[in-house]
């Protein structure tokens, strides 16, 4: 009989599962259960953007399209990074379309890494990262951010952590599961301590259209000097609700991403043409869609937060994304346990904090891209659950 332990590479073999999936996999035998376990937009891709792709398909549009992504498209990600957060990108070298923002978070890895290189990864964060660091045959290297902090990456944390096989830092700002945000002054401190390294910065923007309180994302890219080290990845899953259109994009200096392209191109070819179409008009007219979710996002926010705290649960108020990241410890229980039992017992899912790295245990995730609905039976189901578990 066959032993596929000596066939498959032990790099995957040593890779855990995520975390997250098996919530995911126990909510297919429960149909009538309430989710805030997925990160993904309730709402529909919005219809112009929908009919582009339909109408780019009625054309017949449908051929390879250049391994960067249409020139069309380049130049209308770069007009938008411009205009939404003053970045300037060249759509002729500087920008690449991927599929979806977790193509460029991979590409931009597997380009940079040798072995051993080091990768600093603040946590809780979204569960990528590391096995990727680690199927580059690099290390990643842990930093538990603290609630005090609102889980911002501060200065002295990181510079800490840099060693001389440090190659890159991920920075996932704003950030899944918890919600924090970096400000201005912030990504000013972190710049400072990298100031004078060749660490490339691989920054996750993909929630970067989604904060609150008057806060405009700021990103690092913005800080003078950081945009020679860094990785821009960004996409359309999160801001025009397109997670099935698997459209992403990597910005960075042209030596690197002249570069990655080489790897996309062996690898991938080209993003899909059909996404391609519906990504330009999105671009062009989903300005309105965007802040039209944001309020929605805005109202759910701070309805779940007061529902959190009114039940007695610590939770600090997160400034992005669309996640609310309370602490449970006064249950007693691990975030497993309450997660499984919570789910059990009231048919409501929501994510271990512990799925998300160092510093996760003790808090669950709970997504509000839900209706105010659901939002309202979660919170009546996880009362009635703390009271009675």
């Amino acid at each position: 009989m066959m032993d596929y332990s000596k066939v498959l590479n032990s790099r995957i073999q040593n890779v855990a599962p995520s975390g997250i999936r098996k919530f995911f996999d126990l909510l297919e035998d429960m149909p009538d259960a309430i989710s805030l376990g997925v990160g993904e937009p309730d709402f529909p891709t919005p219809w112009h953007i929908r009919d582009a792709g339909i109408y780019s398909l009625e054309k017949g549009k449908t051929k390879y399209s250049p391994n960067a992504g249409f020139s069309e498209l380049r130049r209308q990600i770069a007009a938008y990074l411009l205009r939404r957060f003053d970045l300037h990108y060249d759509p002729n070298g500087e920008v690449l379309v991927t599929v979806g923002g977790s193509e460029g978070i991979d590409l931009a890895l597997r380009c940079i890494l040798e072995p051993g290189d080091e990768v600093i990864i603040p946590t809780p964060s979204f569960v990528c990262y590391g096995p990727l660091v680690s199927m580059c045959q690099g290390v990643p290297v842990y930093l538990e951010t603290r609630v005090e902090d609102e889980f911002r990456l501060t200065a002295e944390l990181l510079k800490g952590a840099i060693t001389p096989k440090t190659k890159a830092l991920v920075l996932p700002y704003p950030c899944n599961p918890t919600g924090g945000v970096m400000e201005r002054t912030d990504l000013e401190a972190i710049a400072g301590v990298l100031e004078g390294t060749d660490i490339v910065v691989i920054s996750d923007e993909i929630y970067s259209e989604l904060t609150y309180g008057g806060l405009h994302h700021v990103s690092i890219a913005n800080i003078p000097g950081m945009q020679e080290r860094t990785l821009l990845v960004n996409g359309f899953s999160k801001s025009y609700s397109m997670t099935g259109w698997r459209m992403g994009y990597l910005c960075g200096p042209r030596p690197l991403i002249g570069q990655i392209i080489k790897l996309h191109q062996y690898g991938i070819m080209s993003a899909p043409t059909t996404s391609q179409y519906a990504a330009i008009e999105a671009l062009k007219n989903g300005d309105e869609d965007i802040e039209a979710m944001k309020a929605e996002y805005d109202g759910r926010r701070t309805f779940l937060l007061e529902g959190f705290r009114a039940m007695g649960l610590e939770c600090f108020e997160p400034k992005g994304a669309f996640y609310m990241f309370p602490g449970i410890q006064s249950t007693g229980l691990s975030s497993d346990d309450f997660c499984m039992r919570f789910l059990e017992a009231e048919q409501v899912a929501v994510i271990p904090g512990s799925a998300f790295g160092p510093g996760g245990e003790g808090f669950v995730r709970c997504c509000y891209a839900a209706s105010m609905q659901k939002l309202a039976a979660a919170l009546e189901r996880m009362e009635h659950f703390i009271k009675h578990r």
